[in-house]
């Protein structure tokens, strides 16, 4: 008897253990989707998973297999711009997106001195 019992709360001890484990999951899943905007002049830096999925599906696209390094948001003339820093096979890239994912031409201002 002494061993049903002891089997019995081992038992509810794993499921416990589960469902614990699924709600934190599930809790990870939430906490993710999150939108970032900053306004002023300057880019913020923002984790990578913040990108819309529009800027990430663009960068597939145009560059299939890069990584992305870094991510920086800004509020710019009631446009949210996105500056990604890629790495295309070893070589570092920038670019500029908006949160619909289409590319923008911009330069830097430390490249536009050059």
């Amino acid at each position: 008897m002494k061993k049903l019992g002891l089997t019995l709360a081992a038992i509810g001890l794993f499921f416990t253990a589960a469902q614990a484990q699924v709600e934190g999951e599930v809790q990870a899943e939430v906490e993710v989707e999150k939108e970032v905007v900053v306004a002023g002049d300057e880019f913020q830096k923002i984790e990578v998973s913040a990108l819309p999925e529009a800027v990430n599906a663009a960068i597939l696209t145009e560059f299939p297999g890069a990584i992305t390094s870094y991510a920086f948001v800004k509020q710019d003339d009631e446009e949210v711009i996105y500056k990604v820093k890629l790495d295309i096979n070893g070589q570092m890239k920038k670019v500029y997106l908006d949160a619909e994912g289409n590319w923008i031409k911009k330069e830097d201002k430390k490249e536009e001195s050059n």
